[in-house]
């Protein structure tokens, strides 16, 4: 089966495709300045950039994972998840706290979704 990688770098891809799944890289805001909701919003636009440029979309998301730097931003996160989420494709989903490869980074999230 080939392997199929977008926004290919020197040390990650963006995305890999196999077998009609898309898996995507961690992702993390551009401004790390902005408070959680903030930059939970900018990682849900990578992620719906990087899901269309896979041929898929929020629709298909098999699974996700995300990482917060502190708990107590959960309730600022899942707000603006609940907003972006498509109701009735609310995917499997796991949260936990993980220290983050910068401090000011308060959210990573992980995505594996289905190509449309």
């Amino acid at each position: 089966m080939e392997i199929k990688r977008l926004h290919v770098g020197k040390r990650l891809s963006e995305v890999a495709i196999h077998n009609n799944t898309v898996y995507l890289a961690g992702q993390i805001p551009d401004d790390y300045t902005l408070d959680i909701k903030g930059q939970t919003r900018e990682v849900l636009a990578h992620v719906d950039r990087l899901l269309a440029d896979a041929g898929s979309d929020k629709t298909c998301i098999l699974s996700c994972t995300i990482y917060l730097k502190d708990m107590a931003d959960f309730p600022g996160m899942n707000e603006e998840w609940d907003a972006w989420v498509p109701q009735g494709h609310t995917p499997p989903r796991a949260t936990v706290e993980a220290k983050l490869f910068d401090p000011k980074v308060l959210v990573e999230i992980v995505v594996i979704a289905a190509q449309r």
